[in-house]
């Protein structure tokens, strides 16, 4: 029986896989959640170890595509993972993944590149679809480059004005074509909210909108891969046990985990390891949930998120329910969240002595991002000293040269720039900018699109 999705919000039908990646957010402004969740068995576990990436991306979303033919899913995912992630060992037992190997040297191209081939593959042809999106950072970019060119697909990308580096907003600046960036006066929640607000509009409904950042359950699924692939290299056995530790903002990459371990894979640990906007260890320590608003500004900027969405999902898979705005209505079960996972919060001045003393003692660069996930990992230790012999890989999901006054400020080096970033300080770049209120946004819309 085919996998259905349903609302996170329980009022609105549940939908096949394209049409719920074609709305992107649910009618009653829930997100999407599949209705099971398929298993991986044990040949599949053996067979990855011989695989490719591309090849165990498809395994896997198969899963969860049965109504595409595999032979075309394969070749899909084969067209898009022409990169695999990096694992780098920084002691017997501890590596980093370093995610930062794709087309714009962040990990949502391992969601973005194979997402924009699905929503192509899903739109109806002589139909037009909007991809409205929202990002802190790396999303923005990652999009913009998926989805550039694609025929039938415009793309509009709000992000904060002062909140983005320099790179990170080049990469979406200087494509033009289909894609429009907008910059907002305001927070990266600002902007969201702004996004959420434009789909349950009645009077853009002309414009066919969705979303491709992690509202959007084919953000989700894909992200789900690189946790078996890394677990195919690290381990001798199926049965082995695994943790990770993930760099966390949105909550997009860590539901990706939470999707791989209900899959069956034998995930032990997920620390969470937030910058200074810690609302969800707060919740982890207190039982309460409380939004940070506004979001605090960190160098870890990608993560400036007071308010997660994704953070409904894990509520809901623990059985649990929260609304768009925060609103617990049923609590999950804290006591197995607590087992499952560990949330903690790392501030700046943290970071940054987590990227001098971890390049200093092993050579290892980190940029903030992968130094919240290192430091909070490092202090998951501390805490349970029992757990020291244990495997564990830690996100590292941009890469550095994508911060390169902090590293430069901290390190007193340059890092050595991949050739996706090479050449950006000569593009030139044109973007619109807006005030942080919907009915700029709604303007903005339908001037452009209607």
């Amino acid at each position: 029986m085919d996998i259905k999705y349903y609302s996170t919000n329980q009022k609105a039908p549940s939908v096949d896989f394209f049409s719920a990646i074609l709305t992107g957010q649910a009618p009653d402004k829930g997100l999407y959640m599949p209705d099971r969740f398929p298993k991986v068995t044990k040949e599949d576990f053996e067979k990855m170890r011989g695989l490719e990436y591309f090849e165990v991306a498809s395994l896997i979303l198969k899963k969860y595509l049965s109504e595409m033919p595999e032979k075309e899913l394969l070749e899909m995912c084969k067209s898009a993972y022409t990169f695999f992630p990096r694992l780098e060992k920084v002691e017997d037992n501890r590596f980093v993944m370093r995610l930062d190997t794709g087309p714009t040297a962040s990990f949502k191209d391992f969601a973005a590149q194979i997402m924009s081939r699905l929503m192509q593959f899903a739109v109806k042809k002589g139909e037009k679809l909007r991809v409205l999106t929202a990002t802190s950072g790396d999303t923005g970019s990652a999009i913009a480059s998926a989805f550039h060119n694609i025929k039938n697909v415009d793309v509009v990308i709000l992000f904060p004005v002062d909140e983005v580096s320099v790179n990170q907003r080049k990469q979406m600046t200087t494509l033009g074509g289909n894609v429009t960036a907008v910059a907002i006066r305001g927070k990266f929640d600002d902007a969201q909210a702004m996004v959420k607000q434009a789909f349950t509009d009645k009077e853009l409904k002309g414009l066919n909108l969705t979303s491709a950042n992690s509202i959007n359950i084919a953000r989700l699924l894909p992200q789900s891969v690189y946790y078996f692939w890394a677990h195919s290299k690290l381990t001798k056995n199926v049965e082995d046990k695994i943790s990770f530790s993930i760099p966390s903002g949105n909550f997009g990459d860590m539901m990706g985990g939470v999707l791989a371990w209900k899959m069956g894979l034998p995930i032990e640990k997920l620390i969470i390891s937030t910058n200074a906007n810690d609302e969800v260890p707060k919740f982890f320590n207190e039982g309460v949930y409380k939004k940070i608003e506004p979001s605090k500004e960190c160098i870890s900027n990608a993560m400036n998120v007071g308010h997660p969405s994704n953070f409904a999902r894990l509520v809901n898979i623990f059985g649990g329910e929260m609304d768009e705005k925060g609103n617990i209505s049923k609590s999950p079960d804290l006591k197995e969240m607590r087992k499952f996972l560990y949330a903690i919060s790392v501030d700046d001045n943290s970071t940054r002595e987590t990227i001098r003393d971890t390049y200093n003692e092993y050579k290892v660069l980190l940029e903030p991002h992968g130094a919240v996930a290192w430091c909070g990992l490092q202090r998951y230790l501390k805490e349970n000293p029992t757990e020291d012999k244990k495997l564990y890989v830690s996100f590292e999901t941009a890469h550095p040269a994508k911060f390169p006054e902090e590293i430069h400020k901290i390190l007193n080096i340059d890092p050595q720039v991949p050739k996706s970033l090479e050449g950006l300080d000569k593009l030139k770049e044109n973007y619109k900018t807006i005030d942080a209120n919907y009915s700029s946004l709604c303007s903005l819309l339908k001037d452009n699109f209607l």
